[in-house]
């Protein structure tokens, strides 16, 4: 019998005991062993905080692209991943909840790197003036904790369960070590495998424990973090772990817990909010046969329509299919195994002690394509307790399996309580059309849940449901759902930081931060700011302009040309008790003139005006004031480009606007688009190509593909002869789908692909050789270029048809030259 392994300092490891079996859920095969014995725990964790380095010096943007790419990596494989979900006991859509929703929170993540600066550290909130001169002042920053962040998972979601918690850990920049559930660890450890196998991730961001791990937390440090997903027993007891309380080690808890669903009183038979109601509840009950901590456990309905969901839901599930997750036809599985089944039982049992079973059989089972016996199948169970403000079992015990409980309530406030009486959950929801009842429900019952659902038929079809989490919402809940958080946009990734406040002045703190802090030293640019690239511009590089004096002309030009005539800047008869002295210049005339001192107006790296922020005027300015502008770089965001412009980053300039006694009168932050430079292509001038040209000879080898260096020449003649109009009897081979982002493609600064075949191989004959010799074929390549120049000259608005990228002008077709002749002319080491 195989052995499941451990991804542990650097390697792939196996126990060295007997191992524990671990079962398919469907068969009840054994599919692997689990073996921890023999691992150095201590070891472990103190490999992944040295290792941790490199991640930690990695930016939000370099960490975000990373997670970006490992999506794309893992999504390709992912066919993979669903054939050992099955042996869970997964369905096809439980699977898809777990696989393609933990890639999902790699994605989610990844896109998170826009809200951080491209800086390996954070800098929160706004900066604090301590002084009265502005020279003291303080700002927090948020730096990676040099520790480990070791999750312990839970059996229900193996692939889910761990790229939520790590895919927030590695954008802090903080290396992971999962622990996953024994029964389902051979899942988390396929995908692992891949994810090792890809070198996306630098060495120690990821270590791998497949089995029994007891006393990891023996040796957890303070700058550690330990987060566990489990049943609130086992939270408890980690979580009063000596070392933990002595090392002050952050302990994020996510338990189980016995989340409420409220039917809103107008939600009566007839309406689209009952039939939302019961499909959900449905869903809730049988989606990982129960088996998920945020399933609907408590279902709280008015007391007069008890019988109608009894009745319903009891339909509902009778159209419920149960046995071997891989059949279509099979809506249910499997739980995850026998153990599992006996626990839910057992507790099931408890419960129906003051309970009534109404739907369902503890015993009794059928499935399609599956043994009962062999496999781990129940039957979804129905209890309903008539009397829950005295019977406490259906609020204290849980069945982690396809099991919920019915209960009446008399008005909204006692459904408040009941939903209350669970005494903390991760996940309560209320389907109704009145948005006074959702209003007090969620108001009044909010202190004791994580996250809120209100559905009605509005918003049922776009909901992602009860019992999904979501990677920007927070996931988590108080008291016996763990008190912890999850996820949750940027303040997930705060849990692996560490807030620290800076003091001192500005300008040490302008580069302590990376963001420019007023009243901080200037640095003078040697050239006017918008000359530079993106990478060239560093905050507090700062530009002092000219002069100028607002006329009475100008004002009232401008209040002309926008329509805005407010008195202030029209009517000098009514400026008796209002705070302006004189004819007033517009406030946004203050910004139009000052962005009129400040900009650069000849083409350059400069591509676009972004946006405005924090825009603030200090005291009114008045006609014949005289004002001049001190432009500053405030701060670099990175961006991502998409569509058909370069590669660019946002640069936010700090804007203060002064007058003649050197006064600051306004200030604003305004953001431009900036292009990065272009650093990847030698650019292909005529006697850059012919340099090249020269130094090819008939016999040199390629480094990647099969062409002759003669072959590579017509190639390109061909292209040419493409690219002048000479050849247009094709059609465009990329599919429509993807031509925009193919398209799109040729204005970023990747290189082209090795080994693609080019669409028209065939039909320009590549493979045989035209010209006798590669002289002759280097003549015919530059004369079909001089036509594709004197084309595009003769023609400058034209555009011509390219087999993969589609209709290019001239601009884009002098890309796709560059890009080109850059990836052949390095394929025979000619630059």
């Amino acid at each position: 019998m195989n052995k499941s392994q451990n991804y542990i300092t650097g390697q792939w490891i196996e126990g060295t005991g007997e191992g524990v079996p671990m079962f398919d859920a469907v068969t009840g095969e054994v599919v692997a062993l689990s073996d921890t014995e023999g691992l150095d725990f201590a070891e472990i964790l103190q490999y992944g905080r040295e290792k941790g380095n490199a991640l930690r010096k990695m930016t939000f943007q370099e960490r975000g692209n990373m997670l970006k790419k490992l999506a794309l990596y893992l999504t390709k494989r992912k066919d993979a991943f669903y054939e050992l979900s099955y042996r869970t006991g997964a369905t096809k859509v439980d699977s898809w909840i777990d696989i393609e929703g933990g890639f999902g929170n790699l994605f989610a993540n990844a896109s998170l790197r826009k809200l951080f600066p491209n800086q390996s550290y954070h800098v929160e909130g706004d900066p604090i003036d301590l002084s009265r001169g502005g020279r003291f002042m303080a700002h927090h920053i948020m730096v990676p904790k040099k520790g480990v962040a070791v999750h312990i998972n839970a059996f229900n979601f193996p692939v889910w369960g761990m790229l939520e918690k790590c895919a927030v850990n590695w954008m802090a920049g903080v290396p992971a070590v999962v622990k996953p559930a024994t029964n389902t660890a051979f899942l988390t450890e396929a995908v692992v495998k891949e994810i090792i196998a890809s070198n996306i991730l630098p060495e120690g961001a990821l270590q791998l424990i497949t089995g029994s791990a007891r006393s990891i937390l023996d040796t957890v440090q303070s700058q550690d973090v330990v987060t566990f997903t489990g049943s609130a027993v086992t939270g408890r007891l980690l979580k009063s772990h000596s070392q933990i309380i002595n090392e002050s080690v952050p302990f994020n808890m996510e338990a189980d817990s016995l989340n409420a669903s409220v039917l809103g009183e107008d939600a009566v038979p007839g309406t689209p909010e009952f039939d939302i109601f019961i499909k959900e509840v449905r869903k809730e009950m049988t989606v990982k046969a129960g088996q998920k901590c945020t399933a609907i456990r408590r279902v709280i309905v008015p007391e007069n329509l008890i019988e109608d969901v009894q009745i319903a839901l009891g339909k509902a599930l009778d159209k419920v299919t149960i046995g071997d997750p891989r059949l279509k036809e099979v809506r249910m599985g499997a739980l995850v195994g026998k153990d599992q089944v006996t626990e839910v039982k057992e507790c099931v049992e408890e419960i129906a002690k003051t309970a009534q079973l109404v739907y369902g059989h503890l015993t009794d089972v059928n499935v399609i394509g599956a043994d009962a016996k062999k496999g781990a199948f129940l039957s979804p169970i129905l209890l309903r307790e008539d009397r829950p403000f005295e019977n406490m079992a259906v609020h204290e015990r849980e069945a982690f399996g396809p099991v919920s409980t019915i209960m009446p309530y008399k008005n909204l406030d006692e459904a408040i309580t009941l939903a209350q009486m669970g005494k903390g959950s991760l996940v309560s929801s209320i389907t109704t059309n009145n948005d006074r009842i959702a209003k007090d429900y969620v108001v009044n019952a909010a202190s004791h849940h994580g996250r809120i659902l209100v559905l009605n038929r509005e918003s049922a079809k776009e909901s992602t449901g009860h019992g999904s989490p979501l990677p920007s919402l927070t996931h988590g809940g108080p008291g016996r759902a763990g008190g912890g958080e999850e996820m949750g946009g940027m303040r997930g990734i705060k849990h692996y930081l560490q807030r620290t406040a800076i003091q001192g002045s500005p300008t040490t703190l302008t580069e302590i931060t990376g963001i420019y802090q007023a009243n901080a030293k200037y640095k003078e640019a040697e050239q006017h700011p918008f000359k530079y690239h993106w990478e060239d511009i560093q905050p507090g590089m700062s530009l002092k302009t000219h002069k100028r004096t607002f006329t009475d002309t100008d004002i009232i030009n401008f209040a002309n040309l926008t329509w805005d005539h407010f008195y202030a800047h029209t009517d000098i008869t009514s400026l008796d008790g209002s705070i302006f002295e004189k004819r007033t210049a517009h406030g946004y005339f203050i910004i139009s003139a000052a962005a009129g001192l400040f900009v650069y107006p000849n083409k350059g790296p400069v591509s676009a005006n972004y946006g405005l922020e924090d825009c603030r005027f200090l005291r009114p300015l008045y006609h014949n004031d005289t004002v001049y502008v001190r432009l500053t770089c405030k701060q670099k965001v990175d961006r991502d480009v998409a569509g058909a412009e370069h590669p660019s980053g946002i640069v936010k300039w700090f804007v203060e606007v002064f007058d003649a006694n050197d006064e600051l009168v306004a200030i604003a932050t305004i953001l431009t688009m900036v292009q990065k430079k272009q650093e990847t292509f030698v650019e292909m001038t005529e006697e850059k190509i012919q340099e090249c040209l020269n130094k090819l000879t008939a016999n040199m080898k390629p480094k990647w593909g099969r062409m002759s260096p003669q072959h590579m020449v017509e190639h390109l003649e061909y292209t040419y002869r493409i690219a002048s109009g000479e050849i247009q009897d094709f059609e465009i081979k990329t599919p429509e789908k993807i031509l925009e982002k193919v398209y799109n493609s040729l204005y970023n600064y990747d290189k082209m692909p090795h080994d693609h075949m080019f669409p028209l191989a065939e039909a320009s004959k590549i493979e045989e050789l035209k010209s006798d010799n590669l002289e002759e074929a280097i003549i015919k390549l530059n004369k079909a270029r001089n036509s594709y120049l004197e084309y595009f000259k003769e023609n400058p608005d034209a555009t011509l048809k390219n087999v993969v990228f589609g209709d290019l002008n001239r601009y884009e077709w002098y890309l796709l030259e560059r890009k080109h002749l850059n990836h052949h002319f390095e394929q025979f080491n000619l630059l």
